[in-house]
């Protein structure tokens, strides 16, 4: 059989497991919306990737068991696991959470102890990417919905052609509207052990792909601003002592009017920012070491 799955999603339960350096609200998916969805969508099955726990699959899970509805969809555990370097690894049925802050090659060996199934999410995005090391996992995400520069996604297309590498695709939904905008055929049965067994003989497939809007990334980051200002300005006075007043300003602004034409300006420009450092880290090979400082001095000197 065929089973319409969406493999890269989060809930309200990914909150205060990001990581240390990122804000602590990521996602507010309820687990009643995201079953809502995910049965309008006529979805069979659907895999939770809350960053760095398992909480939200087992809450998921519980009230789909409750509510009859929701019986033709199979809920399974997943992870966005976070490398002590900062990178991200998915992890596909594994049945303990794997802690966050080791190396790379200790999550692998975590996840083949679990007889899980490894990928690579947005593997050549500026930040959180594995880059070369996704050759090391099971499968990579060519398509990621908030890879909005597109070149991430291409270069990620052409390394999976490279390896002969199993290609998926992803929404990484962090508001409910993103949920499904990717989905993947998998050829079968509907339980985690055959699915896992089809992933890893490359019994899966791309059925639909699609990127996250202007309004929606928004959205996101609304939600992000207006629940994490305490930590962002904590963060900002670490990081940038000298742009302190400056994004404090951007901030009072921002109280002032949410909804201003100034920040879907503010998208545009940082869209335009990203792709030209995209094209510069993916196809002209510049090292990209200097995102993960985040100096913004840096970014948009690169981007010139």
């Amino acid at each position: 059989m065929q089973i319409n799955t969406e493999l890269h999603c989060h809930n309200s339960f990914s909150n205060f497991h990001v990581g240390a350096e990122e804000p602590p609200y990521d996602c507010d998916v309820s687990i009643r919306d995201q079953l809502e969805r995910s049965y309008n969508l006529r979805l069979d099955a659907i895999f939770v990737t809350n960053h760095n726990t398992l909480n939200g699959y087992h809450q998921l899970l519980e009230y789909k068991n409750d509510h009859k509805k929701f019986k033709n969809i199979d809920v399974f555990p997943a992870e966005e696991i976070t490398t002590d370097t900062g990178d991200h690894v998915l992890a596909y049925g594994v049945h303990d959470a794997i802690p966050p802050g080791i190396s790379f090659e200790e999550i692998m060996d975590e996840i083949r102890k679990q007889d899980a199934v490894s990928s690579a999410p947005h593997p050549f995005s500026l930040i959180n990417a594995l880059r070369e090391s996704a050759k090391k996992c099971d499968m990579v995400e060519v398509f990621n919905s908030n890879n909005v520069d597109v070149l991430s996604n291409a270069r990620a297309t052409q390394f999976a052609l490279d390896n002969d590498m199993v290609q998926v695709a992803g929404s990484d939904s962090h508001v409910l509207s993103t949920l499904g905008r990717c989905v993947n055929v998998i050829d079968s049965e509907n339980n985690v052990d055959d699915i896992l067994y089809a992933m890893k003989q490359g019994k899966i497939e791309i059925s639909q792909t699609g990127y996250a809007l202007q309004t929606e990334t928004l959205d996101h980051l609304k939600y992000k601003i207006n629940n994490s200002k305490e930590y962002l300005m904590d963060y900002l006075s670490e990081h940038y002592p000298n742009e302190k007043w400056l994004f404090k300003l951007l901030l009072r602004i921002y109280d002032s009017n949410q909804d201003s034409p100034m920040w879907p300006l503010f998208y545009k420009i940082s869209v335009y920012v990203m792709k030209r450092i995209s094209q510069k880290i993916n196809f002209q090979n510049q090292d990209p070491s200097f995102m993960r400082d985040r100096n913004l001095a840096t970014i948009f000197k690169m981007a010139l």
